[in-house]
């Protein structure tokens, strides 16, 4: 049991640290690096998302698909519900006719398949021009009993094949053959910017349904897919996937016969299988088919393959679309995290080789597993996760070369940053000199921290105040304070020197409630079998003081000293008497340029004998309940002790808090302005 919770804490520790180191990293890298590394960042996540469609990267991610497709296509044995009736460079031959090509031979064809039981015929060929035979071909095809699907194409969907002159006469020869049996169909094929045919086509509405779809009975799984086609492998070169005879033994009665048996129950497809027309690259055949070595597919075999996926209801998972966001968000941090890790030499080998390794090989799994992963990035994975990792890194090592310098430059001795920026300016200012300047000062203390040390080990008083001193510092330089030091639990910081701004009163002022905050969160967080941790207290001052480097040229130090000082820790103790988290005094509040306090009174703080109004920043707050307050104390200030008693009256809701109650008391033990004086 004592191990785990060791183990949480060491992971909660190792987490902290890599949350500060990155913390550090950006507040160390400067706006304009910051800036630039972030837009690296955001490029690299454009890439692990859109690689496949963008220019290089797609044609990478492409050969990538085609080599995964090609490598894990299913090898089959020859399907025997599809065959395709094509015409062959010998039919042109013989029949003396080329383009278009002989109609009379497709009308005996349709005619004969129509009698051997086919379950569909599909035609893909573009009746746009008048032929002598016409009238025989329309013949047949107003007469056929087997559903038959002829092929259309519009010059919007595909103007190199299709011009406006001959989809006029494709459209009415198609009204002309149209039947219950005989309807149009779209022959349409995509291909990606490469002319690679991978993926179905989309349905456009001004088109009829595109061929395989329509030959086959409605399936709803398929009826918007736009994923992969799933070209299959045959089991060896003789035996095609797709059977294919010429069309003249269907045109012949008598050599019709002897290949019925190839027709039955069957989808029919008929096309053209000419050398060098309507001829597609396809994963399987880019770098050369592995079993056929066939370099190209004809349209009419793309088909028959897509009609042969939708047969088997081969509709494989895809990632949808906004998956790949967080898959490329996922990259970019490992890229990140890897960049700016502080692990061991074999460890970061270790990281570096198993991400090269999961980025090769874990979508080629994917694939294996039956996936389709044509529109999965992985090149661009592997490309964003470098940028991601290079950017970050060079930012890291920027950082360090500037940490680096600090240390020869400062000659070992600790300054906070910002006093360290001044001297990396002017040497100089190493020197031993102090100077007045006129600060805000800021003091905090964590409530009962000293008993709490008594009831736990050391070991736990270490980690906690470490902790606890990290939270507040980085609070102090993320408002752009000086860390003037650490007395026990307490913070000590200032703004306004070595370099004065004229945001820091807002800026101390805003840490000050940061840091009570940052208490809080601290407080929250504590490990389990921690004591409950008290509140942190702050106390902010405006005042003059002396500021500069002291302790002698063995061992500097930057701080400063003085009344102002002294003051702040003042009203930070007060907070307890109070029962108040942050004071802020007259002076600091006028000068902060922020409207969200709610005035507590005027004391006399211990030790002193001025009063001092003071006031507790309330942005938690509503500015009706603060306006509320301001009403009440100046009406006691103004000796108006009918409109303190109503007020109170008014405000005893607000009495449950802590700080106003303790208001309230002091309010009805003083008259008239009177100061309230801690004991």
């Amino acid at each position: 049991m004592a191990s785990r919770a060791d183990s949480a804490a060491a992971a909660a520790t190792s987490r902290d640290e890599m949350g500060r180191s990155a913390t550090r990293l950006i507040r160390q890298l400067g706006l304009v690096r910051l800036l630039a590394t972030l837009g690296f960042l955001v490029f690299a996540l454009a890439i692990a998302r859109y690689s496949t469609e963008m220019p290089l990267l797609g044609d990478a991610e492409n050969a990538m698909y085609d080599m995964r497709a090609a490598n894990f296509a299913k090898k089959v044995d020859q399907d025997p519900r599809i065959l395709m009736v094509v015409y062959t460079d010998d039919t042109l031959i013989d029949t003396g006719q080329r383009s278009p090509v002989d109609r009379t031979i497709l009308a005996n064809a349709l005619t004969n398949i129509d009698r051997m039981g086919a379950k569909s015929i599909g035609i893909d060929i573009l009746f746009d021009q008048p032929q002598d035979d016409d009238e025989a071909l329309k013949t047949a095809l107003r007469g056929m009993r087997t559903p038959t699907r002829v092929a259309y194409a519009s010059n919007a969907t595909n103007t190199e094949a299709i011009q406006f002159r001959q989809q006029q006469f494709l459209e009415q020869f198609l009204k002309d053959v149209t039947t219950d049996k005989t309807k149009p169909t779209s022959i349409r094929l995509v291909t990606d910017s490469d002319g690679v045919a991978r993926r179905w086509p989309d349905q456009p509405n001004n088109l009829p349904p595109i061929m395989v779809r329509a030959m086959t009975p409605p399936d709803p799984a398929f009826a918007d897919y736009r994923g992969a086609i799933r070209f299959r492998l045959p089991l060896s070169s003789d035996r095609p996937v797709i059977n294919k005879l010429p069309i003249d033994l269907f045109a012949d009665p008598a050599s019709a016969e002897f290949v019925a048996s190839e027709v039955k129950g069957r989808h029919i497809l008929i096309g053209g299988d000419f050398v060098d027309f309507d001829k597609f690259d396809t994963p399987l055949t880019r770098i050369g088919d592995v079993v056929t070595g066939e370099s190209q597919m004809i349209g009419l075999e793309v088909h028959a393959h897509m009609m042969s996926q939708l047969l088997d209801k081969d509709r494989p998972f895809a990632f949808p679309n906004w998956s790949l966001w967080p898959m490329a968000l996922a990259v970019v941090i490992a890229g990140c995290i890897t960049a700016i890790s502080q692990a061991r030499a074999w460890i970061m080998g270790l990281l570096l080789g198993s991400q090269i390794l999961f980025f090769m090989t874990a979508p080629f799994i994917l694939q294996y597993q039956g996936f389709d992963t044509l529109n999965l990035p992985s090149f661009g994975w592997a490309t964003g996760w470098l940028l991601a990792y290079t950017s970050v890194g060079a930012a890291a090592r920027v950082v360090g070369s500037k940490q680096r310098a600090f240390a020869q430059n400062a000659l070992g001795k600790y300054l906070p940053r910002s006093v360290a920026a001044e001297i990396l300016k002017d040497p100089d200012k190493l020197a031993l000199h102090g100077e007045k300047r006129e600060i805000f000062c800021v003091f905090t203390d964590l409530e009962g921290f000293t008993k709490l040390t008594h009831a736990i080990e050391p070991e736990m008083v270490a980690y906690l105040l470490n902790n606890y001193l990290d939270r507040l510092a980085d609070v102090v330089l993320q408002y752009g304070g000086t860390l003037d030091k650490f007395v026990g639990d307490a913070v000590v910081a200032f703004w306004g020197a070595p370099i004065g701004f004229p945001d820091d009163g807002e800026r101390a002022v805003r840490a000050a409630w940061a840091l009570y905050e940052a208490g809080e969160d601290f407080r929250r967080t504590a490990p389990d079998g921690v004591p409950p941790i008290g509140r942190t207290r702050v106390g902010v001052h405006f005042g003059e003081a002396i500021v500069g480097n002291f302790g002698g040229e063995g061992r500097i130090q930057y701080t400063a000293f003085g009344d102002s000082m002294n003051t702040a820790a003042r009203l930070e103790a007060a907070n307890k008497n109070l029962d108040t988290r942050v004071l802020v005094s007259r002076e600091a509040a006028e000068r902060s340029g922020l409207d969200w306090y709610r005035p507590m009174g005027r004391i006399v703080l211990r030790g002193r004998a001025k009063p001092v109004d003071i006031f507790e920043p309330a942005p938690d707050r509503p500015e009706s309940e603060r306006q509320a307050i301001a009403e009440l104390v100046a009406a006691h200030q103004a000796g108006n002790d009918a409109a303190v008693v109503q007020l109170t009256s008014q405000l005893a809701e607000l009495g449950q808090e802590e700080a106003i109650a303790n208001l309230f008391k002091r309010l009805g033990q003083t008259q008239k302005g009177e100061s309230y004086v801690l004991g």
